[in-house]
């Protein structure tokens, strides 16, 4: 891989990781277009570490409350019971409650932290189970190209009907799992990690806005740890022939965290405003230019993959 499709690639990271069109299907499609056949699933994920770095910068002030208030909870500071380590507060109609004593205390942010961590063991368990299709199977781009067309109608359905009306104050532990699951699909190239956990928020009732800082922030974990998980496995093995270079990983890396970052803001001020129809169509007519590609023999379905 040379220098510049090094920045291609990580400027179509940059570009797509936040937004509900699926990065991993994006790298997938452009490596193939660019001659670098399938970039394969290391390099996507650890190239995701770049983007993450910039969610973590643009919502640093809001992580440090989350994790300020979770290690207090946890250490009894809210109250000993494990509603106040859960930062959850005292049961409606317990004797605290209907007294007026100090008991326990409600803290969302330390609520937060455990959603975030329940929200992750989906793709956690998943990602583990299925590591070898993953990295194989499912990065054929016939199975890209349902699950981009798949996921718009699911998207589209979810801004139209959804109720739009809850905040990530009402946030449970129910509710978190279920954003979890929506996430795990996004293993799959196509799904996209961001409209799988939209399209899933919006079906619950939350808010544009809400589902995608939730969506944002339980991403960290996950793809930090992915990211990380694959750069300690590439480093203890020889690199495949034909495998992208660490020079040419490290540039994609940093680009994708400074186009990602600009994405971030454009992205949160977009869906304040307006639906995520534009992101649907897109993924339509995507699903049918790869299909083009792929009737016409210019493109690969299973590129690089065994």
């Amino acid at each position: 891989m040379t220098a510049w499709e090094a920045i291609l690639l990580g400027l179509v990271q940059g570009l797509t990781e936040f937004l509900p069109i699926s990065s991993s299907a994006h790298l997938r499609i452009v490596g193939e277009l660019i001659g670098s056949s399938d970039p394969g699933a290391a390099f996507t994920a650890i190239t995701q570490i770049g983007t993450e770095a910039a969610v973590i910068i643009y919502y640093r002030q809001k992580i440090g409350v989350i994790l300020v208030a979770w290690f207090k909870a946890l250490s009894g500071a809210y109250g000993k019971g494990w509603r106040a380590r859960a930062g959850l507060g005292p049961r409606p109609g317990s004797v605290d409650v209907r007294h007026g004593r100090p008991g326990v205390i409600a803290n969302p942010d330390a609520a937060m932290g455990w959603y975030i961590i329940f929200g992750s063991i989906p793709i956690v368990v998943l990602g583990l189970l299925f590591q070898d299709y993953i990295e194989t199977t499912l990065r054929n781009l016939w199975i890209t190209v349902f699950m981009l067309a798949f996921f718009a109608i699911l998207l589209l359905l979810a801004d139209i009907y959804g109720r739009r009306e809850r905040e990530l104050t009402t946030l449970t532990g129910r509710s978190a799992i279920g954003f979890g699951f929506a996430q795990a699909l996004a293993l799959v190239p196509g799904v996209s990690r961001s409209g799988g956990t939209i399209t899933a928020g919006l079906t619950m009732g939350f808010t544009r806005k809400a589902a995608a800082d939730y969506s944002f922030l339980l991403a960290i974990p996950a793809v930090l740890g992915s990211g990380f998980y694959q750069l300690v496995k590439t480093l203890g093995e020889p690199m495949p022939a034909g495998s992208p270079g660490w020079g040419a990983i490290l540039l994609a890396t940093v680009v994708a965290f400074g186009v990602g970052y600009a994405v971030i803001i454009g992205f949160l001020k977009i869906i304040a405003n307006y639906s995520y129809k534009p992101f649907v169509y897109y993924r339509l007519v995507l699903a049918a230019v790869v299909v083009y590609l792929l009737m016409s023999g210019t493109i690969d379905a299973h590129g690089g993959v065994a």
